[in-house]
């Protein structure tokens, strides 16, 4: 059977609001989708098959993560990332730009060789190029590539921001090259440019005269507001190809989702549902709960009654209490699976109402509640 090239159609429109389908050879995205993130090969405290029972059609990896640990030899010998996760549904993998960034205290930028950083790890060195992150996401057998980027820490210095979209531009022409011709894959470039408008268009132009699958707002969810970045957002919206997919990384809050896709966005990823699961926080349509609150222990109704997945439903705050309150891995599984099964009740009601002509309505009702 002839696989299928990835491809990418607008169902429906509703102001900037859109849905959308993305065909690819391991099955079709509903969008606006929410990613769930799979940092070390695995969406903490869950297995692949309940994530799929959320509602889930696509996970993220991480490049700079599995390339320190088990390392691509490992995985490739396993036959790629899919099987040794266990894993049918599609893998976006990241670039390992923002990782550099991040985590290691220890790096430098070269125009040529890429990031050189120490692994935060067991501070080995280790050269990322262009080349070499591309090289690495297809050594992984990923279905979305990204390319490689710098992504700056948030500065008001026009000058740093500017050069860092400079560079982050030369390295994605490199990384289109690498790329080369994967008819059955897709690589998204991403835009950089931090708040300044002028230079995300900038950015946004060049990238499309490369051409690439799908384009990424890169630089944001590093410290700006919710309005500062609504506002990166606002300014963009009109000029982003209406044909191709347009992805906000490391975002975000349900709220935060809202006003995206109000402005246009049709994919997210972020750890939070799955942090603060371990960590006792759930998502509700009634809000945020603090499970481990005192309040929650004779408390015997569900944690969220609109919940549809009745596996996660028959559990009461009162036992969730207790799991939390003695340090069971329990808790923190049902936490976990429960926000992500909201989240995806959250992505499920949005492409509904923009179907509808009623997401206005329900981005208003939601929009400071959730």
């Amino acid at each position: 059977m002839a696989l299928k090239k990835f491809a990418f159609k607008i169902i429906s429109k509703d102001k900037f609001a859109r849905t959308g389908l993305i065909q690819t050879r391991r099955g079709n995205i509903h969008t606006p989708a929410f990613m769930p993130v799979g940092t070390q090969a695995t969406i903490k405290a869950c297995n692949i098959d309940d994530i799929k029972k959320t509602g889930s059609e696509i996970i993220l990896s991480n490049t700079y993560h599995l390339m320190i640990r088990p390392g691509i030899e490992r995985i490739k010998s396993a036959g790629g990332l899919h099987n040794f996760m266990n894993c049918d549904l599609p893998i976006l993998t990241d670039s390992g730009g923002f990782q550099v960034m991040s985590l290691s205290k220890l790096n430098k930028i070269d125009k040529e060789k890429g990031a050189i950083f120490n692994s935060h790890v067991d501070g080995k060195k280790y050269y990322l190029s262009p080349e070499e992150s591309i090289k690495i996401q297809l050594g992984l057998n990923s279905d979305i590539v990204m390319i490689m980027d710098e992504c700056p820490k948030k500065s008001s210095d026009y000058k740093i921001i500017e050069k860092s979209m400079k560079l982050s531009l030369h390295w994605a022409e490199r990384s289109k090259n690498s790329f080369g011709n994967n008819p059955h894959k897709a690589l998204f470039g991403i835009i950089q440019g931090g708040l300044f408008n002028d230079l995300r268009k900038t950015s946004l132009k060049e990238l499309m005269k490369i051409g690439f699958d799908g384009y990424a707002m890169g630089g944001l969810a590093v410290g700006e507001s919710q309005k500062e970045m609504f506002e990166v957002l606002e300014n963009i919206k009109e000029h982003l190809p209406s044909n191709k997919p347009h992805y906000l990384m490391g975002v975000g809050t349900p709220s935060d989702i809202l006003g995206a896709v109000k402005r246009g966005i049709d994919m997210f990823d972020c750890v939070l549902p799955t942090r603060s699961g371990r960590t006792g926080l759930a998502f509700t349509w009634n809000g945020r709960v603090n499970i481990k609150n005192n309040k929650y222990k004779n408390d015997n109704k569900p944690l969220d009654q609109s919940c549809d997945n009745f596996s996660l439903n028959k559990y009461s705050k009162n036992y969730l209490n207790h799991l939390f309150n003695t340090n069971e891995i329990l808790g923190s599984m049902i936490l976990t699976l429960h926000n992500i099964n909201f989240y995806q009740q959250l992505m499920s009601a949005i492409r509904s109402n923009i179907n509808n002509g009623t997401f206005d309505e329900f981005h208003d009702k939601y929009i400071g509640k959730l």
